[in-house]
């Protein structure tokens, strides 16, 4: 009998269970969508090779338990006709996960789902020194809990005043959860203070005249974690305005990573061990 390699399966996505060689199977998804069509198939997949049920993992995975050892080829070559892909386990990057942004949510910033399908198109499971972890949130709401990730992106928006369509009505300033906004109907002035601001563009929605526009952007998080160690991820530079220049940042920061970290060591350790200050620094050659 051939000998099986655990350690080959676990980095496909299939993750040993307590009941001998017996696997739960994980699907690729990116940023949590799901066909019609790979839905069916993986209700046809959990009835007739494991127990009727699919489990929903908290980074927006989906897993078949109970799948057996001698079933596995068979069920790949199943989900293979409708293109439905195991996913990853192991040190490597995991599923991105992302919200639904402003394609469909009314308090979204940016459109959160094609940035996750750039980052699985080129980072999906890339091996590193443990495992890494993206998540793409489209406003201040923080529904994928961007500072939870190595690299977390939330939506947000420089917002910009103009007084000509102002009516001094006080909306903005109700609305501006940290007080950057102060409104005086008498004297007809608005004061913003900048540095207060989060960036959550509440003034710019609830504005009825378009006095408040703004610039949308991404701010990006570094350093998460949230397991046997946990930690808050920091944003150290301000809000990036482009595509391209996010992506040159992903890059830096998993070359950062891949060059810098010891094996079995989570990206923000390694900052915690090399610096944030040479961090940053190697951040600001790749943006030169």
């Amino acid at each position: 009998m051939a000998k099986v390699d655990y350690k080959a399966l676990k980095a496909g996505g299939l993750m040993r269970q307590v009941q001998k060689e017996q696997f739960s199977m994980r699907l690729k998804t990116v940023g949590g969508q799901i066909s019609a069509e790979h839905l069916k198939k993986i209700y046809e997949i959990a009835n007739k090779y494991g127990q009727g049920y699919v489990h929903l993992t908290s980074r927006q995975g989906v897993e078949i338990p109970f799948i057996k050892l001698e079933d596995i080829e068979e069920v790949k070559r199943e989900m293979a006709t409708v293109g439905l892909l195991t996913g990853v386990c192991g040190p490597r990057v995991r599923t991105i996960t992302a919200c639904q942004g402003s394609s469909v949510c009314p308090n979204g910033l940016i459109e959160t789902i094609p940035i996750a399908e750039k980052l699985d198109q080129r980072y999906a499971g890339l091996e590193f020194p443990h495992k890494f972890k993206f998540g793409v949130t489209g406003c201040n709401n923080n529904c994928l809990k961007a500072e939870e990730n190595d690299i977390g992106i939330k939506g947000g928006v420089q917002p910009e005043w103009q007084v000509d369509p102002c009516t001094f009505c006080g909306l903005c300033e109700a609305v501006c959860p940290k007080k950057a906004i102060k409104v005086d109907r008498d004297a007809q002035t608005v004061t913003f203070e900048q540095d207060l601001c989060n960036f959550c563009g509440k003034c710019v929605k609830s504005c009825p005249n378009e006095a408040w526009t703004g610039k949308n952007g991404y701010s990006v998080y570094f350093g998460g974690l949230f397991g046997n160690q946990i930690a808050t991820g920091k944003s150290i530079f301000p809000m990036i305005y482009d595509e391209d220049v996010l992506f040159k940042v992903t890059d830096r920061t998993l070359e950062f990573f891949k060059k810098r970290a010891k094996p079995g060591e989570r990206f923000g350790l390694t900052l915690k061990r090399v610096g944030w200050e040479e961090f940053e620094k190697d951040l600001q050659e790749a943006l030169k």
